[in-house]
């Protein structure tokens, strides 16, 4: 042990401990879910290390601008590095576990409304729902330039700049398919992630997202779900509920909703058409269940969006026969 010179080993030792236990840290809410599903949030910042895992019903954009940051995914561990650019399914857990002393971070916390419109590779989009994490280092100086930007845009109070924001972002994640890059890990690992990590990683609770994100839009309920996962439906409503502080209901009407939005940012949408390719099983339901998430119905949310520049088309998805 290096000793500081006078000082007894003892008070070394006490010393040592409390510089560590200063060390700032950031604590997730005691359920690990963080708010606003719907709302888009970026952050241009030095993080802290975090406690514990924790989720967010947003896909997360991290844009190393210097240092390093390690992260706990659900099913694996990745390291990002000083140019390095990723994109991952926040609503399942990850935890910000080690990073450098200079670590400097930029991204944002993208609703899901926004992911659907994204036009990027056919698998990846369902890749990422089932926790695989996006990694390209084909990043260049105009990265750091952007990013502090739309940080800037995002949070000037200015709906105009706020859009461009979400615009520019959503261009530059696209043109990720033109450049190196690569989805950690494989799907296998993410599948078969093992019992005896944190219980957030539940290999289980990894089934049901995995299975909700492939049938949001069929008329699924906790029997599907726990039949998929192979487990006993009152089994698979705990356990979802103890590991992401959301319910199964929830969780599903909250993919209906951001899929329902990005077809209504289209110019031709008919509300009822929406809610029924949207996994809804009725006009009601929707409206209700877009009201209590959204803050509006979804008529008004349809004309306030076509107040608006012109928006990429959401993606397609063909209905198939659940299994």
């Amino acid at each position: 042990m290096l000793l500081v010179q006078g000082v007894h080993p003892k008070r070394h030792r006490e010393l040592a401990e409390s510089k560590i236990a200063e060390k700032s840290y950031y604590e997730p809410l005691a359920d690990g879910v963080e708010r606003l599903p719907t709302a888009l949030s970026m952050f241009h910042t030095t993080p802290l290390v975090m406690r514990a895992p924790h989720w967010h019903a947003q896909v997360e954009v991290n844009f190393i601008i210097q240092g390093w940051a390690r992260y706990r995914m659900s099913g694996h561990d990745v390291q990002f590095e000083a140019g390095d650019m990723a994109l991952f399914w926040g609503g399942l857990p990850h935890w910000l576990c080690d990073a450098s002393e200079d670590l400097v971070y930029a991204g944002g916390h993208l609703p899901l409304v926004h992911f659907f419109r994204l036009r990027l590779p056919q698998n990846v989009q369902s890749r990422l729902m089932q926790g695989a994490t996006l990694l390209t280092k084909a990043t260049d100086a105009s990265d750091p330039l952007n990013f502090a930007r739309w940080n800037e845009y995002a949070r000037s109070g200015d709906p105009m700049k706020a859009s461009m924001a979400v615009e520019e972002l959503l261009l530059r994640i696209e043109r990720v398919r033109f450049d190196p890059y690569e989805l950690l890990p494989g799907p296998d690992a993410v599948v078969n992630a093992v019992d005896g990590l944190d219980h957030h990683s539940s290999p289980i609770v990894v089934r049901i997202c995995d299975f909700i994100a492939d049938n949001f839009r069929e008329d699924i309920d906790s029997a599907d779900i726990a039949q998929a996962a192979d487990i006993h439906p009152k089994y698979a409503m705990n356990v979802f509920k103890k590991s992401t502080g959301m319910t199964l209901n929830d969780y599903v009407n909250l993919m209906r909703l951001s899929f329902a939005q990005a077809l209504l940012m289209q110019d031709e949408a008919n509300v009822l058409q929406v809610a029924m390719d949207s996994g809804f099983g009725s006009l009601s339901a929707f409206n209700k269940s877009f009201r209590k998430i959204a803050g509006m119905s979804p008529t008004d949310f349809r004309r306030d969006v076509r107040g608006r520049p012109n928006l990429p088309a959401a993606r397609t998805y063909p209905r198939r026969a659940m299994n």
